[in-house]
């Protein structure tokens, strides 16, 4: 197990599995020591279609200041939604600092899903939020919307082929992150992650089977496993191999659950992993 301690910087939701309180139960598992910074404050999944969100720029900002003071650093770093500019240069030049002293960084460009951004976002400044963020990345793992988003790529309900998920992994990588994913994008007509590593300069596809069911929540569950088994030494294609495996099975035992919205009761699963 690692010694090393990851900053989650990531909302936090009060009623629901996602984001950080999904990230951190199974970084958690895995032996690794948790810091977290809230981006915002989110009162339930947007899924139930109502909620309240609370941004703390401020707070980051304070945080930062406070964590340089005290001589504070952290071995690897995770961010996920960012909702303004603000943060985002904030973050990034945290992450940079970070990085020079050996940080690992690990950048979810979250955006939205099936060709659409999610609701309340503005494209333009979105966008070159999330471009400045994976900038900084030793590893970013947009899904096929969020990829299409950043490369300017136009968006194919029906997918794209090898050749067009290799390029759009080296469009990704040209911004500055050294090794890319791109999940749940269907490829010659299989559903799959495309990944990029820069170690071995090698571009590999792992395809798998879709549960038709809806949880909030698995994107991170996938971030959290995939980080913790890279943490552990594990090589980049294994790691996801082992995080799409783990997303599948968690969706499994839960398909029939009354409340999707809420999202999977981790705490119930983690031997699984």
């Amino acid at each position: 197990m690692t010694t090393k301690q990851i900053l989650l910087i990531n909302d936090l939701c009060s009623y629901g599995k996602v984001s950080t309180t999904a990230m951190l139960p199974i970084l958690s598992y895995f032996g690794i020591p948790v810091g977290i910074l809230p981006t915002s404050l989110v009162s339930n999944t947007f899924d139930y279609g109502r909620y309240s969100m609370l941004e703390t720029t401020g707070f980051l900002r304070d945080s930062f200041d406070k964590w340089k003071e005290l001589g504070f650093g952290f071995e690897a770093i995770a961010t996920g939604f960012i909702p303004s500019r603000q943060q985002a240069d904030m973050i990034s030049a945290y992450c940079k600092e970070q990085a020079a002293a050996g940080a690992t960084v690990f950048v979810d460009p979250i955006m939205g899903d099936e060709g659409q951004l999610y609701k309340g976002m503005a494209a333009d400044e979105l966008v070159g939020v999330m471009r400045e963020m994976i900038s900084v990345a030793d590893l970013c793992y947009p899904n096929y919307t969020e990829a299409c988003y950043l490369t300017g790529r136009k968006y194919n309900p029906a997918g794209v082929t090898k050749e067009e998920a290799a390029a759009m992994l080296d469009e990704l990588h040209a911004i500055g992150s050294k090794s890319v994913l791109i999940t749940s994008v269907d490829i010659d007509g299989q559903t799959s992650v495309a990944g990029y590593n820069h170690t071995t300069d090698e571009h590999f596809y792992l395809p798998f089977t879709e549960i038709p069911v809806h949880f909030p929540g698995t994107g991170d569950i996938f971030s959290a496993i995939l980080i913790g088994h890279i943490l552990n030494g594990e090589p980049l294609k294994s790691s996801t191999r082992k995080a799409m495996d783990g997303v599948y099975t968690l969706i499994d035992l839960n398909k029939d659950n009354e409340d999707k919205n809420r999202g999977i009761p981790l705490e119930k699963y983690l031997n699984v992993l």
